[in-house]
């Protein structure tokens, strides 16, 4: 049986890879990178620039898997961007070996495990259950049954202090043209179940404090799923005097994080009482804000952070009457580049640039405090990166992981 490799973009060094071998004695090209449990064998390697996991099973299994990852990445969803199936595999005594599927490795992303070995403590339990519904309801949105929800099954980046997730795991998963709320619910009873055992295993190898009760993690789980699904999908009624509510209600959802792009209004017979509803909505409002202000493509919850920062830099100078895309180019190129040029080489692995800065404006307050003044911005990036940024582990692959 021949070798196949289907790709959406083809890398000739793919050829280069041991595929006579089992996926578990690979040591050539494998890096030593975190990875979450799996019921698959899975390897991170490394070619040239390019770094992606492999991981085997069933040649049906893995077609499936790739076309709905495609499909996730067409409609923008968070999940890992599949790179292609390897079908034909044999090893050295004509043995038939299982398919792998190839996705690109997420830079900067980590299981939840290694966020936890990384010094993530239960204080951050709450932010990473937020990251992992925001992600659920922003599927479910989509149309997408997952079927297996798990922190085990999600990559998740930092984001201005908190997290983003992503799915990585979509073998069980179906697109539907519209999610029944049985299916969701299934999902979510799903997640809990899974959540619950994954904080117990964390316990048990004393990863996670034995005080935390992993009930209360997954009731707040549901809880904070019911209320962004409500406010994301819930209709509102109000009298034809409160129509100021329909601005109200497109800001709120904008805090969150989503845009709305078309909303359902609907009046009763004598023109008394309006009922509103989204009926299209899209996370990344502050991201695709920032991008179109500065061309920076960032996690959200850092993108409202830099427009914070922004807006008090147009402040500080008195530019309040400039225009908006002048003053957001004027701080790129004279504070946040500067202050990203300042990070050494070897400290650019340890966190995204946008995590870099939005963790020095966390530390300038800290020190402005100890100060009693306020410390300028460049004083405190080299600070933080004397004393913070250098002691932390690298968190993207380098070609010295190789």
């Amino acid at each position: 049986m021949a070798l196949r490799i289907i790709a959406n973009r083809a890398d000739p060094a793919l050829l280069t890879l041991p595929w006579s071998l089992p996926l578990e004695e690979w040591t050539e090209h494998v890096v030593p990178l975190p990875r979450g449990l799996s019921r698959h064998v899975v390897r991170i390697v490394r070619l040239g620039e390019n770094t992606y996991a492999v991981k085997e099973t069933v040649e049906e299994i893995a077609f499936r898997e790739y076309r709905m990852l495609r499909d996730l990445q067409r409609m923008g969803l968070p999940a890992v961007v599949p790179q292609g199936v390897v079908t034909g595999r044999v090893d050295a005594h004509g043995e038939p070996l299982p398919a792998a599927l190839l996705t690109r490795h997420l830079q900067f992303s980590l299981p939840y495990r290694s966020l936890f070995s990384h010094g993530l403590t239960a204080d951050n339990l709450p932010s990473l259950v937020d990251a992992m519904v925001v992600l659920l309801v922003r599927l479910h949105l989509a149309g997408f049954y997952w079927g297996d929800v798990s922190l085990s099954n999600v990559l998740f980046r930092r984001s201005a202090g908190g997290f983003a997730a992503y799915l990585v795991d979509a073998e069980t998963g179906e697109l539907k043209s519209h999610l029944s709320d049985r299916l969701r619910e299934y999902d979510i009873t799903v997640a809990t179940e899974n959540v619950f055992a994954e904080l117990l295993d964390l316990q048990a190898s004393d990863s996670l404090d034995h005080e935390v009760q992993a009930l209360d993690i997954v009731e707040m789980l549901q809880e904070r799923y019911d209320a962004l699904w409500s406010e994301l999908t819930e209709a509102e009624e109000f009298s034809t005097h409160e129509m100021w509510r329909i601005e109200q209600r497109v800001e709120r959802l904008n805090d969150l994080g989503f845009d709305v792009d078309e909303l359902d209004i609907v009046t009763d017979w004598d023109g008394e009482r309006v009922q509103i509803q989204p009926k299209v909505v899209e996370e990344g409002h502050h991201r695709r804000e920032l991008q179109a202000l500065t061309g920076l493509n960032v996690e959200d919850g850092q993108a409202r952070r830099m427009l914070n920062d922004i807006a008090a830099y147009t402040a500080y100078l008195g530019l309040g009457r400039e225009d908006r895309s002048l003053v957001a180019n004027r701080w790129l190129t004279q504070i946040y580049d500067p202050i990203m040029a300042m990070v050494p080489p070897a400290a650019r692995g340890k966190l995204e640039p946008a995590e870099i800065f939005h963790e020095i404006l966390v530390h300038r307050w800290y020190l402005s405090e100890r100060a009693g003044h306020e410390v300028g911005i460049f004083e405190t990036a080299r600070d933080y990166i004397d004393t913070v940024l250098m002691g932390k582990p690298d968190e993207k692959v380098t070609a010295e992981d190789t």
